[in-house]
């Protein structure tokens, strides 16, 4: 070790009260630490301390219960969130690219930041509903692609030319009846798939059960174009996909006190659990993971491979 100001070689000086190496200048007396070790870019937590908090996030704790059992700052971990959250946005779109696929589900799941729609009177953009957009593989159950936005033509649009970059080749696209579905389907993706939309007819719900789901009383099989196998029109998949988002993002658990206070942490948990859910998170019925069953992958990785790779 050299010093910093006369670059003379430098004795230790004992250790500094966070377990850091301290040392001295034999010529002009200064003393000075170690430099960090910063796996996380610019935060000082260790990666064994960041791989637990972000283990926890991804099985359904909420931040408070993160501090709790990690004992680290909240700021801290919503910190931590950001961070690994903008680098797994940019791993999946690095490595889920251009990728060979056979049937695609679509469907979007509702959620909320600050408040309600009906509740948010000055009009934020930041605030009120949030719809995140997301498209699996129906048999390796692989996340292709999500975009969070309102539930509008324009967000459709996006989401769905994120799916055309993430597939390539012909297949067959399954969606609910959202009628901007149809425009953005024929602008992006085109006549390379078979679409056919799946339209379900809820029964009135009754005022004394609100909280209770409603009851399908029918579904519509409506092909648009191509030739889309009766058999395999179906949204089943996706669906149990978003009820698995509910139960592992704390911050889309319905009725409860823990949702999203800012767009850009929910965005960031939306592709922290999508990278989870890709590379780390073993599927029951297929027992490896969907990263695995797609071939883009060949183990299973561990949140610390995760955080290595993002």
């Amino acid at each position: 070790m050299t010093c910093h100001n006369c670059n003379t070689r430098c004795k230790k000086s004992g250790k500094h009260r966070n377990g850091l190496q301290r040392y001295q200048c034999c010529q002009c007396r200064k003393t000075f630490t170690e430099d960090h070790a910063t796996p996380l870019g610019t935060m000082y937590t260790s990666l064994d301390d960041a791989a637990k908090a972000i283990e926890l996030l991804c099985e359904g704790c909420s931040v408070g219960t993160v501090e709790r059992i990690t004992e680290l700052n909240r700021r801290t971990i919503l910190s931590l969130l950001a961070l690994v959250g903008a680098n797994c946005e940019r791993l999946l779109e690095n490595r889920i690219h251009g990728l060979p696929v056979t049937d695609v589900q679509a469907d979007e799941i509702w959620g909320f930041v600050g408040c309600k729609e009906k509740h948010n009177v000055t009009g934020d953009p930041e605030k009120g509903d949030a719809y995140c957009f997301v498209g699996i593989e129906r048999h390796s159950k692989l996340v292709l692609t999500w975009h969070l936005g309102q539930r509008s033509a324009y967000d459709t649009a996006v989401f769905i030319e994120k799916l055309n970059a993430a597939t390539v080749g012909s297949f067959q696209i399954t969606t609910d009846g959202f009628s901007p579905y149809v425009d953005a389907v024929l602008t992006s993706l085109g006549t390379r798939v078979s679409f056919a939309q799946l339209i379900k007819v809820y029964a009135a719900a009754p005022d004394e059960h609100r909280y209770s789901p409603p009851r399908v009383i029918e579904a519509v099989v409506k092909p648009i174009w191509g030739n889309p196998d009766p058999e395999r029109i179906c949204t089943s998949h996706v669906e149990r996909s978003n009820g698995t988002m509910r139960t592992n993002i704390r911050r889309l658990t319905r009725l409860t006190y823990a949702f999203s206070k800012k767009r850009a942490n929910l965005r960031a948990a939306l592709a922290l659990y999508f990278a989870w859910y890709n590379y780390c998170h073993v599927v029951r019925t297929l027992r490896v993971t969907p990263a695995m069953q797609a071939g883009i992958a060949d183990h299973v990785w561990s949140i610390q491979e995760l955080l290595e790779a993002a």
